[in-house]
């Protein structure tokens, strides 16, 4: 068997001024030792803003790496208040997040959106981490399965199997985004199952069982150690907690 990469991001979201992260950050690298054990890689995903100013505290630290929150679908152009996947590459950006549910639904970023951005991070040489996820009504509705599928599908299983080795998954309910919210270890297990399977349909039981697969919702000290044992989930997209360096922190000891 494959062995799949632990990790654990932290999405800051539009939070802390540059002099504010850059402390966080800080504290985040002095509690963690310089390194992301036992997790085999952190990624903090803060503002735009952040990102040149935060390379250079990462230069002499192990596994622990860079990811931007959104990535234009073009390389350059008249597109004013964009970012292209090309200035993140050239900044030393790693990671970019990719269909998060808030971009989905403040922004009304659509599938066929989401599959061109994935395209363009990956030609520029950036990783990608892929939200997904459904709503408290389609939850209720037990239409879950059905939502996530689309999904995947429609922005992952155009690519290559090349390409889709730098892809991870966070599988993130939106109702249990910034809610307090939680879906239940064993929920989070038969979701994520669900996922690797449907990559093992498309790519092959070797790229399904190397396939990282992340849980984001409401994610915190008090539950990441119960979520972390499940046998699919393999590390945490953190929001509200990792603007915590000592939450944060708690959170990636515990994927041991």
């Amino acid at each position: 068997m494959t062995m799949r990469k632990k990790i654990v991001a932290g999405n800051w979201k539009m939070n802390t001024t540059v002099s504010e992260g850059k402390q966080l950050l800080q504290d985040i690298i002095k509690l963690l030792g310089g390194t992301s054990e036992p997790a085999d890689e952190v990624i903090i995903c803060p503002p735009f803003t952040h990102l040149y100013a935060f390379k250079p505290f990462l230069s002499d630290t192990k596994n622990i790496y860079l990811g931007a929150q959104n990535v234009h679908t073009e390389d350059s152009g008249a597109y004013t208040g964009e970012i292209s996947a090309i200035m993140l590459k050239d900044i030393g950006v790693d990671y970019v997040i990719i269909g998060h549910s808030e971009r989905r639904q403040y922004f009304k970023e659509d599938d066929i959106l989401l599959r061109q951005k994935v395209e363009q991070a990956l030609k520029h040489g950036l990783k990608v981490i892929f939200c997904v996820g459904e709503t408290e009504d389609e939850y209720e509705r037990n239409h879950s399965e059905h939502v996530v599928k689309r999904q995947v599908i429609s922005a992952l299983f155009t690519l290559e199997p090349d390409q889709f080795q730098n892809i991870i998954i966070a599988y993130e309910p939106v109702w249990a985004i910034g809610t307090g919210k939680t879906a239940t270890p064993d929920y989070a297990q038969k979701m994520h199952s669900f996922i690797r399977g449907l990559v093992k349909q498309r790519y092959g039981e070797k790229i399904a069982e190397g396939t990282t697969i992340l849980y984001g919702g409401s994610i915190k000290p008090s539950n990441a150690g119960a979520l972390f044992q499940q046998p699919d989930v393999d590390g945490g997209l953190v929001g509200g907690a990792s603007l915590d360096a000592q939450s944060f922190v708690e959170i990636v000891k515990q994927i041991s």
